[in-house]
């Protein structure tokens, strides 16, 4: 087995339970019956929305779940999926929108389960999720175009995730989130390097060797002088759900209802959080130079950035954009059947990407900081 800070990205270990196995599981695993299942999306795990029979005089609850089967090779971190699922109960007792577990029969938060069919023997941890109400953020982005409040909203989010979790989130199992060399982290940018030739003769490679390389040379120094905390790591526009609060009449308005896939959670820095935020706001903007100064605005009411911090924000956003675009390509080569899924921010990332290049860090930055100047000053109470 590798371990967590030799992992690499995606291995051969995506699980392919069946819909009909997938009930099942739910059955003997968790004691319920399920009336109704349907797939969702996923990178390198395998999720399904599920309905539930309740008896009379069963014990009241949700009637509709995730249910999460982790890939072989996490499911041998245990800790680390401890540490997930703990860190989404802390939260939600916070008052934070997120899910979660519905114990096994066993009572406990998570098991362990074969597949029967494969003869391999390979296991995979199974959960059952409380399922969120909402919207994924990239599902609507049209309609957010002009209402950029609810990415204010997301940036308060997410420093204020951040905080909760790094200043009060002390259960044993998170020194698991010491990842090391954990490709998603932004700190390991540099090792990209192993997987640029997923792009092949892409136009665009030089871009990404571009990013790269600066990284190494502006961002790796400075890490030191970044405030350091637990980064949720993946806040995109499929993992955080919003509803609309005023449907009848007028402008819409959006608030976050849900946030999903804690995959990724590492320990990192603030400034990492809102770069990746940043982001993945400009997948689907109409403005997506603009969209990330609401994010940071929001981001710094709560945590305002450090100078160190805020001149690094420009290689971190285009950083991210680049581990997104190789590694995607990198397991799409390994999954073509997933293709779709996993190319999905790159039918607008190279475009925006080579946007910033083009632009340059100055004219970038300099929109961000207008844009989030104009909320009024950093680390203002709303």
């Amino acid at each position: 087995m590798s371990s967590e800070s030799e992992r690499q990205p995606q291995t051969l270990s995506k699980p392919a339970f069946g819909e009909k196995e997938a009930a099942e599981l739910v059955d003997r695993v968790f004691g319920l019956k399920v009336s109704w299942i349907r797939p969702l999306p996923s990178y390198d795990d395998q999720n399904f929305h599920v309905r539930v029979l309740r008896s009379k005089g069963e014990a009241e609850g949700a009637d509709e779940y995730v249910l999460k089967i982790t890939n072989s090779e996490d499911s041998q971190e245990p800790d680390l999926i401890e540490a997930q699922t703990q860190a989404m109960i802390f939260l939600s007792a916070e008052g934070f929108p997120s899910a979660t577990p519905y114990l096994t029969k066993d009572g406990y938060i998570m098991s362990l389960e074969p597949r029967g069919s494969e003869p391999d023997n390979k296991k995979y941890m199974v959960r059952l999720l409380t399922y969120l109400p909402g919207t994924p953020v990239a599902k609507i982005a049209a309609k957010l175009a002009t209402n950029p409040q609810i990415f204010y909203e997301i940036g308060k989010l997410a420093a204020s995730l951040d905080k909760a979790l790094t200043e009060k989130f002390h259960h044993p199992s998170v020194k698991s989130l010491h990842r090391g060399q954990f490709i998603w982290n932004l700190a390991n940018v540099p090792l990209l390097d192993r997987y640029i030739y997923a792009l092949g003769q892409n136009q665009y490679r030089e871009v990404v060797e571009q990013v790269i390389e600066q990284f190494k040379e502006k961002v790796i120094p400075k890490l030191s002088s970044f405030r350091a905390c637990i980064n949720h790591g993946d806040l995109n526009d499929h993992n955080i759900l919003v509803d609309c609060t005023s449907p009848s009449q007028g402008a819409p308005q959006y608030r976050v209802s849900g946030i999903l896939d804690f995959s990724d959670m590492s320990y990192g820095y603030y400034v990492f959080e809102v770069a990746i935020a940043m982001m993945y706001a400009m997948i689907e903007s109409a403005d997506p130079l603009r969209v990330g100064g609401h994010v940071l605005a929001g981001f710094e009411r709560v945590v305002p950035l450090t100078t160190e911090e805020r001149g690094a924000l420009f290689l971190l956003v285009c950083g991210r954009f680049a581990q997104s675009l190789v590694i995607a390509a990198h397991t799409a080569l390994a999954y073509p059947q997933n293709r779709d899924y996993l190319l999905v921010t790159a039918r607008t990332g190279w475009r925006h990407l080579t946007r910033m290049a083009e632009a340059g860090q100055a004219a970038v930055e300099q929109l961000w900081f207008d844009t989030a100047r104009a909320y009024g000053p950093r680390g203002a109470a709303d």
